[in-house]
């Protein structure tokens, strides 16, 4: 009896030895790889660069006064939509005392003059009709007069204008107006009521009261790397994409691309411009930040694959096509246009060809079946 316990825990330990043994081995044994499946499909292919800018409109007007004082009312503010002529505020002329005191130091002396021009006249139009005094002498009387009168009109509207910038004969054109010189939106109003402006000048470039811009005529302008210009030229298309609306992508067409390069951040930067078409209903604020794709190349509707299935050899390339269940062999193909991520091909391969891809890891293979089920 103890002879038999005794055999069988030989045998138990020799198949435990021999278990672990087998289970080891089976542990290093390598297991056969397996690869992703690809097949080619039809797709475009657009080869481009990227510049990186905003999008502003084309004519952007700052409207100043031409006068200086102080703003007495403003009629309009930011978003609003005006035509040139429209008035956007009113400036009340706070008048320098001592041309104040001259133009009226003026309107007096002027009135004195009229006075006595007046009496002088009035005095000869009696002498004349008794036909006391030649028509010549009435003629100089008459004309003094005139004279004194006009100089008059002309010292007091002197200092109306210095008083309150306008003139009761032409209040309808009064500069202290300040209107709007084109159509379009007012983008901002930097000013508000009380504040002090200055008219442009030599020496000054004047306060600005609003800006107004066309928005219905938009360009883009952004750089683009030294690397990249010499592919590039006027009349090629680009595709705008605005990170503040993403859901719309808005075409153009390169216009300007600047004869010389600017180093910014140890590269140098080429600028260009290019005219945004905005399509009806299309509406882009000025200075959204914007991607312009610049198409160099296209081709669309062809047969293509991802660019990392293809490999080169010498000066040929190939893929790797499935002839039975994870078994491959080269195929040979000819490749056209790519666009870093897709290449077009031209020969060797149709739309049900399966083609060689990444290999699979056993581990996340098996991970991913388990979450599946």
């Amino acid at each position: 009896m103890k002879k038999f316990f005794k055999i069988l825990l030989i045998v138990l330990f020799a198949a435990l030895v021999l278990g672990t043994f087998y289970f080891l081995y089976s542990k290093t044994k390598k297991q056969p790889d397996t690869f992703k499946i690809e097949s080619p499909k039809i797709d475009n292919i657009v080869k481009k660069t990227v510049a990186t800018g905003s999008v502003v409109p084309r004519k952007e007007i700052e409207i100043k006064p031409q006068v200086s004082g102080i703003i007495d009312e403003l009629y309009l503010e930011a978003g609003q939509i005006v035509k040139s002529g429209d008035v956007l505020a009113k400036v009340k002329i706070i008048p320098d005392m001592l041309n104040l005191n001259s133009a009226e130091s003026r309107v007096n002396q002027a009135q004195l003059n009229f006075d006595d021009a007046k009496i002088d006249f009035d005095r000869q139009k009696g002498l004349y009709e008794k036909k006391v005094i030649a028509l010549s002498e009435f003629q100089k009387a008459q004309l003094a007069f005139n004279t004194a009168r006009e100089e008059l009109s002309s010292a007091e509207d002197n200092l109306e204008l210095i008083k309150k910038g306008v003139t009761k004969k032409s209040a309808k054109t009064t500069n202290t107006l300040i209107r709007s010189t084109i159509n379009g939106m007012i983008l901002d109003v930097p000013i508000e009521v009380g504040n002090s402006v200055i008219q442009s000048n030599t020496f000054n470039a004047g306060t600005t009261i609003a800006t107004i811009a066309d928005m219905g005529d938009m360009i883009f302008e952004g750089k683009v790397d030294e690397t990249e210009v010499g592919k590039i030229h006027e009349g090629m298309d680009i595709i705008l994409t605005i990170g503040a609306i993403e859901s719309e992508q808005f075409a153009a067409v390169l216009t300007y691309l600047s004869p010389k390069g600017v180093e910014e951040n140890g590269a140098i930067q080429f600028q260009i411009k290019a005219d945004v078409k905005l399509k009806e209903g299309q509406f882009i604020r000025a200075g959204y930040s914007a991607n312009a794709s610049i198409v160099l190349d296209r081709r669309d509707s062809v047969l293509v694959i991802s660019e990392g299935l293809v490999k080169f050899e010498k000066d040929s390339s190939y893929v790797e096509v499935e002839t039975k269940p994870q078994v491959f062999e080269k195929r040979n193909v000819k490749v056209g246009l790519s666009d870093g991520i897709n290449i077009e091909i031209l020969e060797g391969l149709k739309t049900d060809d399966k083609i060689k891809g990444d290999k699979i890891d056993p581990k996340a293979a098996k991970t991913a079946e388990v979450a599946k089920k």
